[in-house]
């Protein structure tokens, strides 16, 4: 990948009972595209007394990308939704004005050996659709467009890219892609992508400029049309990015706004417990924390 901007390394992170590896955001680089958040869950082996329990918390002016490697997650939000969530399947949902969600193991494998492992991303949406009303679209494995050229195996999981197009209701410019190589290839792909583009290495390595990265690491180029590197054999790697909005966005925990007063709003009615309840998960909730810090 040449014109490499900065290096991201994995840091731990605590959601919920769950640790997690946070990529985004970063001290030196907030976003990448409209991306602004990115968890890497696991990989996690849970006996039968444990299980994962995000509790209900609120979200405004973002999209959740959740994509799992292996493992389940049970989705309920305020909106109405109950969905399960299985390997290579996409949850979008869209907070706009807010909404709010739970992320559980569901029931029937709580009381058994269990494996989790994922990404769990934050799209920041336009300014203009941040108040939109909340959404969730799911999308099945079989949907995903999949391609194979040279060798390398592409899917692409949400946005457009290779003059494909993602069936998940993205709002922005943007593209996540995964990638997988059973043999070492040389990659020039940046013709096929657009704005700031984002490598994260999720088994294997790759090798950009004579540099070798590897797991656990995110790569940030500042032009996607500069995108060339070599993946190496039993690589797996995903490729984010898009068009940067204008605007800077600000984060305060769970929320993403151009405005700061709408996020002042947001935290009050959360601690207020304004916002709509999930029908079936609302008899606890993730308290808004009592220490932290606006972004």
């Amino acid at each position: 990948m040449s014109n490499i901007q900065i290096v991201i390394e994995e840091r731990a992170a605590s959601v919920g009972n769950f640790m997690v590896g946070r990529l985004l955001p970063f001290r030196q680089k907030r976003m990448v595209g409209p991306f602004i958040f990115i968890d890497h869950m696991g990989p996690a082996k849970m006996s039968e007394r444990e299980s994962m329990d995000v509790l209900p918390h609120p979200h405004i002016g973002l999209s959740t990308l959740t994509f799992l490697f292996e493992g389940n997650i049970m989705h309920r939000d305020s909106i109405g939704n109950e969905v399960e969530i299985k390997p290579g399947e996409v949850n979008w949902m869209t907070a706009g004005r807010g909404i709010v969600h739970s992320e559980r193991t569901p029931e029937y494998l709580r009381h058994s050996e269990k494996h989790l492992h994922g990404l769990q991303i934050w799209v920041a949406l336009p300014k203009e659709l941040e108040q939109m009303e909340p959404e969730f679209h799911h999308t099945e494995k079989n949907q995903i467009p999949t391609w194979n050229e040279g060798g390398v195996e592409f899917r692409l999981i949400a946005g457009e890219a290779f003059d494909r197009k993602s069936p998940v209701p993205v709002y922005s410019k943007l593209y996540m892609l995964e990638i997988k190589s059973t043999e070492q290839k040389s990659l020039q792909i940046g013709s096929n992508l657009y704005g700031e583009v984002g490598l994260y290495i999720l088994e294997g390595s790759i090798e950009a400029e004579a540099n070798t990265f590897t797991p656990k690491q995110i790569v940030v180029a500042t032009d996607g049309k500069l995108c060339e590197f070599t993946i190496h054999a039993n690589s797996t790697i995903y490729i984010f990015g898009g068009e940067p909005f204008p605007e800077e966005r600000f984060i305060d925990w769970n929320f993403v706004s151009s405005n700061k007063e709408t996020l002042e709003t947001a935290r009050q009615n959360w601690i207020d417990q304004k916002f709509d309840k999930i029908n079936g998960d609302n008899k606890e909730y993730v308290p808004y924390p009592s220490r932290i810090k606006n972004q």
